[in-house]
């Protein structure tokens, strides 16, 4: 990282406050979720300190209301969701294990909220590329330096995001190097994928969740996890692309952003 990145842009007149509400992006959740566990001390924090495999939906609210309040909230709805995720983070943290089984971990690491922020980043871009026309390299550039904003609200310096993206992609290079995928963390995402504990709707959904989170996963992460990908299931993969595509030219803006509306007025409610 050769110099610090330049101050993230916020808010609904920022690249990103113009391309977040797009609910396209959530096809890329589980894949940015997996990435995430695959670091071993996101991964075993996860493993001993969240629910969220029994309680994929509270995880969601969680995250989904995180991304909207920092992309297209309000200063109040920006701090309340700092506040709620530094309250969250406060008890996840532990020393290496004597006997292996774990590593160190601290949820207020800014090492690993960098690497959060990177793959909600990252899985965004593969949506992008898959969704949306070619964005100029000046809104790519600012678009990229925005979603620092995802780690430096939780306190990550500002220095650790790296100055553009040729430098995200030297560092995500040497990230996904590290990652790995032992028992405790397979079970974690074996769990979620599986959805049991969740209501009816999430398990109607569930299928192409996990259809989609696991073609979009990088080969070698996919293989960690022990999962399958055929040319056939590609080709369906493509499929839902093209159906994407059509629904984000034809669904009018007020359906597409709808998740953010719902989760800014649920944070507003919860506030009050």
């Amino acid at each position: 990282m050769s110099q610090p990145v330049p101050a993230a842009g916020s808010g609904p007149e920022s690249v990103l406050g113009k391309y977040a509400p797009e609910s396209v992006y959530l096809l890329g959740a589980g894949r940015a979720i997996l990435l995430q566990l695959a670091l071993a001390p996101v991964g075993h924090g996860v493993a001993r300190h969240s629910d969220f495999a029994t309680n994929p939906v509270g995880r969601l609210h969680g995250t989904l209301t995180y991304v909207y309040a920092l992309s297209n909230g309000t200063e109040e709805q920006r701090a309340k969701v700092r506040d709620m995720v530094n309250a969250a983070h406060g008890p996840v943290r532990s020393p290496a294990a004597t006997d292996g089984s774990h590593p160190a971990y601290s949820a207020r690491d800014p090492r690993l909220q960098l690497w959060v922020a990177a793959t909600l980043y990252d899985s965004a871009m593969q949506i992008h590329e898959l969704i949306f026309p070619p964005m100029d390299d000046a809104t790519a550039e600012q678009l990229y330096r925005d979603y620092a904003v995802l780690g430096t609200e939780l306190g990550m310096p500002e220095e650790f995001w790296p100055a553009s993206r040729a430098d995200f992609a030297e560092y995500w290079k040497r990230a996904c190097a590290q990652l790995e995928v032992d028992r405790p963390v397979r079970r974690v995402a074996q769990e979620l994928l599986a959805a049991r504990y969740a209501p009816l709707w999430v398990r109607v959904l569930m299928p192409l969740a996990r259809f989609m989170t696991v073609g979009l996963l990088p080969e070698e992460v996919r293989v960690m996890y022990g999962f399958g990908w055929s040319e056939k299931q590609q080709r369906q993969m493509l499929f839902v692309v093209r159906c994407a595509r059509c629904a984000v030219r034809i669904l009018p803006r007020r359906i597409r952003h709808f998740p953010m509306r719902y989760y800014l007025r649920r944070l507003d409610r919860q506030a009050a």
